[in-house]
């Protein structure tokens, strides 16, 4: 089971799970600690499933990369056929459980960002380095998914956060791809340090979505019911998410490339902690 549990990526699952929370939080009404659960036990499944789905797909890339060639599949503790139908399993009782426990709407915006993460995302890591921005969009799906889970419809602010972590995820991933571009050259991975070795339109696109995100992460304060704090904590954790990438732009290096991964790993938990300290009702 352990092998199993490996193959749904259960770290990036929680944060997974903590953008939903927020996005059911956020909604103006606490729609009931049953929907909640389902909220999240819909969308842990399904996430668990597109993880499995996806390590299945990938299973020849991954056995390539020194990072990955230890995971379930390529290192041969689990079937190929097992890993895939365990992850159609999750993948069914997500939606169901996301349609029946919470509302329609949940259910087929977890099913649109299953089918868009791997029908036209992961393929696309191999032809194009803009398959990270195509990647940005159904990984900054879970607010929404726990908006309408808890509110059937989505206003203004769910999409403001949809906007807050489809920004946060340029300067994370990037600086991933950067860290590990060898690896994602053997595997003939098209990502972005891969196609310009030299770095410097990485390192620019990390400024420049860096920058973006700091007006976009103030906007709950205007749109939503969000307070003064939040609004100061949040222009603070922009600008050292700015400084981190700004220094990598700078200094073109590995350890530079870590901090800004660690940069963002500190700032989206930070920031959602704001919005439910100072938003009221919460």
């Amino acid at each position: 089971m352990k092998d199993y549990l490996e193959l749904t990526k259960p770290r990036i699952t929680v944060f997974i799970l903590m953008s939903t929370a927020i996005g059911f939080l956020c909604a103006g009404h606490f729609a009931g600690a049953w929907t909640l659960f389902h909220a999240l036990l819909g969308t842990g499944l399904m996430a668990s499933g597109t993880a499995a789905l996806n390590q299945w797909y990938e299973r020849e890339a991954d056995a390539k990369m020194q990072r990955t060639k230890a995971r379930p599949i390529p290192s041969g503790r689990v079937i190929e056929s097992r890993a895939f139908w365990f992850g159609v399993a999750l993948s069914i009782a997500g939606f169901f459980d996301l349609w029946i426990g919470a509302n329609l709407l949940a259910g087929l915006l977890g099913l649109f960002t299953l089918v868009s993460y791997l029908f036209v995302y992961t393929p696309m890591k191999r032809r194009s380095p803009h398959s990270t921005t195509v990647g940005a969009i159904p990984g900054a799906m879970p607010p929404l998914i726990g908006f309408a889970a808890a509110a059937a419809t989505l206003s203004p602010l769910a999409w403001v956060l949809y906007g807050i972590l489809f920004l946060w995820q340029f300067p994370h991933f990037y600086a991933i791809a950067w860290m590990y571009r060898e690896d994602y050259a053997k595997a003939g991975i098209r990502m972005l340090p891969v196609v310009e070795p030299d770095g410097e339109s990485t390192a620019r696109r990390i400024v420049l979505f860096s920058l973006a995100l700091v007006p976009v992460s103030v906007l709950p304060r205007f749109v939503g019911d969000a307070g003064n704090v939040y609004l100061i904590g949040a222009l603070a954790l922009g600008f050292y998410f700015l400084l981190a990438g700004a220094r990598a732009a700078f200094d073109r290096t590995r350890p530079r490339a870590r901090q800004v991964l660690l940069a963002s790993v500190v700032y989206l938990p930070l920031l959602y902690g704001l919005l439910v300290l100072d938003r009221p009702g919460l």
